[in-house]
């Protein structure tokens, strides 16, 4: 059975009734409109408390990516002379390889050269500068948590300092792709918007930037009600820069090496038909599938 809310309007039809002054039809009409009203009333109250959370939910959002974006800027602007004295001798180096081109020793030469031989010859330049420059491979296995991987960057490994001990700068030459989300909202583009290609900073330094940008994107994700990829994971983005990994020094390329691509080698089986075919006096015929 319906139970109706006893409000003033209706305790004034209820003596009515009872003085004989109303009907039972016009107590009972009182009834539901008082019930309707209340029903309303508690609509509107309720639609007041969600606009409230909803209000109170975006100033919390824009409370938190105003302060992601200032301890970005505090970290990336705080620099000491020896990162800033790497800085320069890299981007001088990357001018000079830009103008020169870089020699692809690969397997398989890439034209212009590729991310691994730009490395080397990077390393190369920074060393024949009076830097310890370093090319470094991290490599870590799967977890329940992270898939496996590997990544390779520069380090340069500072012993000037006998009171500091060793410091050690890496160098990202492609740090802002390595946070880029193709889902992400606009508030996480413009953080990272803010980060530079090119990333000379001490370990300290890329370890706090590392927690300022995954807890962004984990931010990011949540708003946007989307599962975090493991590869975005804060554990997974320390592994590449700050977990174990190998350290190797680039030997220079042999003296008279060509960038040229190597002509391709033919198996006993079979030879080049484009070079043979003239030759033969036959007609180059094209198979369409």
């Amino acid at each position: 059975m319906e139970k109706f809310p006893v409000t003033r309007q209706n305790s004034e039809e209820i003596d009515k009734f009872l003085d004989g002054a109303a009907s039972f039809a016009d107590m009972m009409f009182g009834f539901l409109d008082g019930s309707n009203e209340s029903e309303e009333n508690f609509l509107d109250l309720d639609e007041d408390a969600n606009d409230d959370k909803d209000l109170s939910q975006v100033e919390q959002n824009k409370i938190f990516w105003e302060a992601q974006e200032q301890l970005l800027q505090a970290t990336l602007y705080r620099t000491t002379s020896l990162e800033s004295r790497i800085r320069q001798a890299t981007k001088e180096a990357l001018r000079e390889l830009d103008v020169m081109g870089v020699q692809c020793a690969c397997r398989r030469p890439v034209a212009g050269g590729c991310r691994n031989c730009l490395q080397r010859e990077l390393s190369i330049c920074l060393q024949n500068v009076g830097f310890n420059c370093y090319i470094c491979r991290s490599k870590w296995r799967s977890s329940p948590e992270i898939p496996s991987g590997e990544h390779t960057y520069l380090e340069v490994l500072d012993k000037s300092n006998p009171k500091k001990g060793e410091v050690r700068v890496v160098i990202e030459l492609n740090f802002r792709a390595e946070f880029e989300m193709a889902r992400a909202n606009e508030d996480y583009n413009k953080l990272i918007a803010r980060l530079p290609e090119l990333l000379v900073g001490k370990a300290e330094r890329l370890k706090a930037l590392i927690k300022i940008l995954c807890t962004a994107a984990k931010k990011c994700m949540k708003e946007k009600k989307m599962h975090l990829a493991p590869w975005r994971k804060h554990k997974y983005m320390q592994a590449k820069w700050l977990g174990t990994f190998e350290r190797t020094t680039p030997a220079p390329l042999p003296v008279g090496y060509s960038d040229r691509p190597q002509k391709p080698k033919a198996s006993m089986l079979t030879f080049d038909l484009l070079e043979n075919l003239p030759a033969l006096h036959c007609t180059a015929v094209e198979v369409v599938w």
